[in-house]
């Protein structure tokens, strides 16, 4: 009798030890990942296609008239400010420098011998047989020369500084889109001779009307990467840079609003070539879970609540790196990456190692 007691007592004890050991052994009483279901701000992206444009398209003119006699550039070329981009000449300007050449020296001659009229009048003043006058009219002779050579040097600098201006040049450094005329052509003053695409490129997108109440200034877009008209779900997110929007103009073009964004690395690109742009159409209050949350078994998604219930869902699209849940959720869910030990999911008996 004392030794069942005994042996009873023990048990007793070690039944108790067994319990304290499960209870306080983390493998049990580990909590699984939660996490607690919220509406959340999310903006419906819509896809567009967007063109490059230069924010500036310039012109390099001639500023005389005349022959264009070299043309230094072609269509691609990448020109700086001020670069000389063609040369134009007026055959007129070479003889009106020659003739000018050629009356300098008379000039020069007449100089010579009114400043030695001067010097023998001077002498003879000295000596009484000149009058005052006469040395009076040989010093405003030396005089009017003088001034008559130097106007001539005025004449002769403006038709050489005309000569200069037959240099067509780059008013800004860009691209050169189009040359408008060829070798030989007669030029006339302020023609056109190359469109220059300021070196500053921007996006621009031209959106459907209903669009226009949700764009604005200083949104942020995103940009494809070059090349990437066709996409998919999988090359999206990992192929994307933010750009801003700069300007929304105010006026529509056939029925579509017209922005445009800034982005970094444009320079390298055709103007006029087009790239994928994702712009915020609308927002709206959603549920955003992430995808791990979700178990896929006979075609449909389940997720594990707190309270040990599995429940089916529907999910959406892929959205900043959770999953839209359409419906099956309410605010406030606390949803487990796993289920309870004590919970067993339903049809357990049917399902294999891959949830099938």
């Amino acid at each position: 009798m004392l030794i069942l007691k005994s042996l009873s007592t023990s048990l007793r004890y070690t039944a108790q030890a067994s319990i304290i050991f499960a209870l306080l052994s983390p493998g049990v009483s580990a909590e699984p990942n939660s996490y607690q279901v919220k509406l959340q701000t999310i903006y419906d992206l819509k896809s567009v296609f967007a063109s490059v444009q230069s924010m500036d398209v310039t012109q390099g003119r001639a500023r005389i008239g005349g022959t264009l006699v070299e043309l230094l550039v072609d269509e691609g070329d990448l020109v700086e400010a001020g670069q000389k981009l063609a040369l134009v000449r007026d055959d007129k300007q070479k003889l009106q420098i020659a003739a000018f050449t050629s009356k300098l020296r008379s000039l020069k001659a007449q100089l010579q011998l009114a400043k030695t009229t001067l010097k023998r009048v001077s002498t003879l003043q000295k000596t009484g047989k000149a009058s005052q006058a006469e040395l009076d009219k040989a010093k405003t002779q030396v005089d009017v020369v003088s001034a008559e050579i130097s106007a001539l040097k005025l004449e002769q600098a403006v038709v050489r500084e005309a000569q200069a201006q037959g240099d067509v040049l780059a008013p800004a450094r860009g691209r050169v889109l189009n040359v408008k005329v060829t070798h030989g052509a007669v030029i006339m003053p302020g023609e056109a001779i190359a469109d220059i695409a300021a070196d500053s490129y921007i996006l621009r997108l031209m959106l459907p009307e209903r669009h226009a109440r949700f764009i604005k200034k200083d949104d942020t877009v995103l940009v494809a990467k070059r090349g990437m008209l066709d996409v998919n779900d999988e090359t999206i997110e990992s192929n994307q840079r933010e750009g801003t929007v700069s300007q929304v103009y105010p006026e529509l073009d056939n029925g579509r609003v017209v922005a445009d964004v800034q982005v970094d690395g444009l320079g390298d690109f055709f103007v006029g070539e087009r790239v994928r742009v994702w712009v915020s159409t609308d927002k709206r209050q959603a549920y955003i879970i992430p995808e791990s949350y979700i178990h896929r078994r006979y075609g449909l998604s389940f997720v594990y609540l707190s309270d040990g219930t599995e429940i089916v869902i529907q999910p959406g699209t892929k959205i900043g790196g959770g999953i839209e849940v359409l419906s099956g959720l309410r605010v406030g869910d606390i949803l487990l990456q796993e289920p309870h030990k004590s919970a067993t999911p339903p049809n357990a008996a049917h399902s294999n190692s891959a949830g099938e």
